[in-house]
């Protein structure tokens, strides 16, 4: 690699040395920074265990926390490494901030009670080498078994399989007339069938048995088969599930903790991988509890009335819920995989990432960024790209680079790892821009679901819609779908020459834990350095969290109900006049507030109003008010009241007083009522 120290210590503060043989010949001056005791970080992820086990040996030395950092095939190999050093300076900046705060965990505990579903030959197989350490049962959907029955066999129907590790159940319906359990596997019942109904999976095919009941005689010592033993349910508990039919029990894309899918026509490797993972997953285990939820500002329900689900519907893992009756969500965070796409499509941050936070993320940004340009860098992109999959085929275009049969990664091209690719949206995207990214790619595999990339794109038609109304020419986002290296190879020399433009002054405000606030920082920095300033800037039908809501004021009876409904305090009432009013700024386009509308007379618009009216309060309809005709106080709308009498003069329960009573408010209702009352037992008396 072409390494530059001056440039990397100019960017670092601090003086270098370059090593190359660090982790052989040269390991004395890794164990005497060691020795140091402060935090190390190794530019070199290839000998990463070697540098571990060196740090445990070196005498003298407690623990050191140890960061790794790959700027080799990041960087430094690629055609154009000569110009990368701004870039392994960054890399190495970002490297050096704190680990993420501690969050909460969610724990798993497995005692090893593997179900095994499939045909009993393939099923047996595996029991066999995994029976040393995990407990096997296997449910039998047909096939040969061996005649020596060594685990517990079960059959019949599939109903249901659900959980997560180490809490499965399988529900299933027992509705064959041999009871495996009770089978010994001596064969007389399939020698007896004159239909041949009986196979070696020991069970009858229903369809092919005319009713001779040879095979019931024949199994008279055992007792296992009886035509006439109805149906029944049951329901076992397991902590592990591995499902060898082709399609798997849950069709969902995110499938949970311990539950493993080998179709028939898996490969020799992945099911010797799915072996392997099976044998590790016995005893506890935690995971970071990725999400944060407050209810307060969710905008899923209001009143039983669900406006926005739009994190219900995005979950692969189906790890989200609808709670109606409490006015919220539920995420169970045993299922959840952590790929944050809930807080993405979030227009309130009710849902937020929890690891990393949202102000962690947005330090490595300003970190990456702020490095970058202090380096003498020019035009940043950041890369964004899975910690798995999307690693490696960063790595492997490294490598090809190397070789010369690829170009690798540009050296104006930051790549950033996160957790999933889903878990940063627009608030993040844009606080790049307007921290100098002229261009932020995003790397999808094979490994993010559908509806991920979907509301990817929508997230990225809203930040390029809010751009170029401000005047930032070019493309400032793209969406990378590559299977393979070359893909990536080709996609980001495209990449390099679709550059959007930045503000002139990089925004150095830090992100904040609350999503709205941040998009509103990052809008303030972009509209203030804008290149043009219209007054409403029209923004996309979907996946837009901001805009504007109009009132068909014919319809509108001023009930108020879309007030109650609204989660965000946009729409608001007047307390001394009948009024509704509006903040623009505060709205997130949920639609709570048109679906509660009973006029039906609100509609949504999603904009981005830049005039000092988006901030305030605007009066959307208004009314006279109606007094009573009784004491004269107010007590609703003059157009409500005249609504409610007009559809109700015609019933029979509100004629004469009746009538008349609606137009009083509440206190003299009733006493109008209770004078009635008494003038007519001084009648009767």
């Amino acid at each position: 690699m072409p390494l530059d120290p001056k440039v990397l210590g100019q960017a670092l503060g601090e003086d270098l040395t370059l090593h190359s043989t660090l982790c052989r010949r040269e390991a004395g001056a890794f164990q005497q920074a060691l020795r140091g005791g402060s935090e190390l970080v190794v530019a070199c992820t290839q000998e990463q265990r070697l540098f571990a086990e060196l740090a445990e040996q070196t005498e003298g030395v407690g623990w050191v926390p140890l960061k790794f950092v790959n700027i080799r095939e990041t960087g430094g190999w690629s055609r154009d490494a000569w110009q990368a050093a701004p870039k392994m300076a960054a890399l190495l900046a970002a490297a050096r901030l704190p680990e993420p705060e501690p969050v909460a965990t969610v724990s798993y505990r497995s005692e090893g009670r593997l179900l095994v579903i499939g045909p009993l030959e393939a099923a047996e197989k595996i029991a066999a080498s995994v029976a040393d350490v995990l407990q096997v049962t296997v449910f039998s959907t047909g096939g040969s078994g061996a005649q020596e029955r060594r685990w517990p066999v079960l059959s019949g129907r599939v109903d249901r399989v659900s959980g997560w590790l180490g809490a499965f159940e399988l529900a299933f319906t027992q509705d064959n007339p041999i009871d495996l359990d009770l089978c010994t596997r001596c064969n007389a019942c399939i020698e007896a069938c004159p239909e041949g109904a009986i196979g070696f999976d020991y069970q009858v095919r229903l369809d092919a048995c005319t009713g001779h009941r040879a095979c019931v005689k024949a199994c008279e010592a055992a007792g296992a088969i009886d035509f006439t033993r109805d149906a029944r349910s049951d329901t076992q508990a397991f902590d592990l599930v591995l499902d060898l039919r082709p399609q798997p029990a849950m069709l969902r894309h995110a499938l949970p903790q311990g539950y493993l899918h080998l179709p028939p026509d898996s490969a020799p490797e992945v099911r010797l991988a799915a072996v392997l993972r099976l044998r590790e997953l016995v005893g506890e285990f935690e995971k970071p509890k990725f999400f944060a939820y407050k209810q307060k500002l969710c905008a899923h329900s209001r009143n039983e009335t669900v406006g926005c689900q739009a994190c219900i519907d995005i979950c692969s893992a189906e790890a989200i819920s609808s709670d109606k009756s409490r006015q919220q969500v539920k995420v169970n965070p045993n299922l959840c995989v952590g790929c944050g796409a809930c807080t993405t499509v979030c227009p309130t941050g009710a849902m937020s990432y929890s690891y990393p936070r949202p102000n962690e993320q947005g330090d490595k940004l300003r970190a990456l960024l702020s490095t970058y340009a202090k380096s003498g860098g020019r035009d940043a992109v950041l890369l964004l790209h899975s910690q798995e999959a999307g690693r490696l085929m960063v790595e492997e275009l490294g490598r090809a680079a190397r070789v010369g049969t690829a170009q690798g990664v540009p050296a104006n091209v930051i790549p950033v790892p996160l957790w999933h690719v889903a878990s940063t949206g627009l608030e993040l995207w844009l606080t790049a821009v307007a921290g100098g990214a002229r261009h932020i790619a995003v790397l999808a595999t094979s490994e993010e679901a559908p509806q991920y990339l979907d509301a990817l794109r929508q997230q990225m038609d809203v930040a390029q819609a809010l751009l170029e109304g401000l005047g930032y020419a070019g493309t400032h986002l793209s969406l990378l779908r590559c299977a393979h290296p070359s893909d990536l190879d080709q996609e980001l020399q495209l990449v390099t020459r679709r550059l959007g433009a930045v503000p002139a002054t990089p925004a150095r405000h830090a992100v904040s834990g609350d999503k709205r606030a941040t998009l509103e920082l990052a809008l303030d920095h972009l509209v203030e350095q804008a290149r043009v300033r219209p007054e409403v800037i029209a923004l996309p039908a979907v996946g837009s969290p901001l805009g504007t809501i109009a009132v068909d004021k014919d319809k509108c009876t001023l009930c108020m109900s879309c007030v109650g409904a609204c989660p965000a305090s946009a729409l608001q009432d007047n307390t001394e006049l009948p009024q509704l009013k509006f903040i623009e700024k505060n709205c997130v386009q949920c639609g709570l507030c048109a679906t509660t509308c009973p006029e039906d007379a609100i509609s949504l618009t999603p904009r981005l109003l830049l005039t000092p009216e988006r901030r305030q309060p605007r009066v959307l309809n208004e009314t006279q008010p109606y007094g009573c005709v009784r004491c004269g106080k107010p007590f609703g709308t003059l157009k409500a009241i005249e609504a409610m009498l007009g559809k109700l003069s015609g019933h029979s329960m509100f004629q004469g007083a009746a009538l008349e009573r609606l137009k009083m408010c509440g206190d003299c209702r009733v006493v109008d009522i209770y004078s009635a009352e008494n003038e007519a037992k001084i009648t009767d008396l």
